[in-house]
């Protein structure tokens, strides 16, 4: 066997947010305030869930899940990213760097199918509200819930292994905050045609099935909306579904352009505005586009609020011990 003249990678410099250092201090505030009120909402919302039983139906069991995958997300990258603004050693190693996209990759395969599932359950419930209880049963809904989980992994043990078939030698600047597949795609020796392709075939095939049946779950709530006699139930309804929806868009329309775009391993510029997006913006809007406009939330945080510290206790306490 021949000696490679060239010094492989085993650890990696993460760049990004450093053109500007005048502004790291800037920087550093906003994305840890996000960072905190992203963690504090998820979380927050998390425990409301488990804690009030008016809540373990179907539609807040997937959006209790969404808010946990979401918190896995920025756990993976945030404290990383805002430890870097103020560290002279902005290194990560090789397998940090693939346990960081693991669970990256994980959070957002999970999404994608949980906001199909939570598509599906409010088509049921607006369209056949008379067979919701037979149609999206609890057994179901967990039948569900294990099946992201399922999928989740499987996708991302898949890029992970793929990823790690590739040799880094050369520059090891990452060009990003966190270990994202694309930027360490420019850093491989080897060609990553294999990778990009999968990356095609599993995430493209994730991504377009779960968002066709968001699109159709869609559809159909708007036209029983639209034969709905009480305005203000129209309205209401509308309202509702324009924001679930617009949450989506911004959510799919990111991940789409990011990964599915044929030159997006070669576009460098585009890959830190648009994770902006997915990792930071909307973890942190979906807290209050999901939960702080349902009344039936907003009424579980007031029973919860006025509850002495001691009597919560009391309530989690049998609760655990059924887990």
């Amino acid at each position: 066997m021949t000696e490679d003249n060239h010094s492989f990678t085993t650890e990696f410099i993460l760049t990004g947010f450093m053109d500007h250092p005048d502004k790291k201090t800037l920087l550093f505030m906003v994305f840890f305030t996000i960072y905190l009120i992203t963690m504090v909402g998820k979380l927050g919302l998390v425990a409301l869930i488990f804690m009030e039983r008016h809540l373990h139906t179907p539609m807040y069991i997937f959006l209790g899940n969404l808010a946990l995958m979401d918190s896995c997300c920025s756990c993976a990258i945030n404290p990383k990213m805002l430890e870097n603004f103020f560290s002279e050693d902005r290194t990560i190693s090789l397998y940090e760097c693939m346990a960081q996209f693991y669970f990256f990759c994980l959070a957002d395969t999970v999404d994608c199918f949980l906001l199909a599932a939570m598509a599906y359950d409010r088509y049921v419930a607006i369209c056949s509200p008379l067979q919701y209880h037979t149609m999206m049963s609890k057994q179901l809904c967990i039948q569900m819930i294990i099946g992201a989980y399922i999928a989740g992994n499987l996708h991302s043990i898949i890029h992970v292994v793929l990823l790690l078939r590739l040799t880094f030698c050369g520059s090891h600047q990452i060009n990003h905050f966190y270990c994202d597949v694309l930027p360490l795609y420019r850093l491989s020796c080897v060609d990553p045609y294999i990778n990009q392709l999968m990356i095609l075939i599993f995430a493209g095939s994730i991504q377009i099935s779960t968002i066709t049946i968001v699109l159709i779950s869609y559809l159909c709530i708007l036209f029983t909306i639209f034969k709905m006699k009480s305005k203000k139930g129209r309205g209401k309804a509308l309202s509702t579904c324009a924001s679930h929806f617009l949450s989506i868009l911004i959510f799919y329309g990111s991940l789409l352009f990011i990964y599915i775009w044929p030159h997006s391993v070669k576009e460098e510029d585009n890959d830190i505005p648009v994770a902006i997006f997915y990792t930071l913006v909307i973890p942190l809007l979906n807290p209050f586009i999901y939960s702080l406009r349902n009344k039936a939330v907003i009424n579980a945080m007031k029973r919860i609020m006025k509850r002495k510290p001691h009597n919560i206790l009391k309530q989690i306490s049998p609760m655990t011990n059924r887990f």
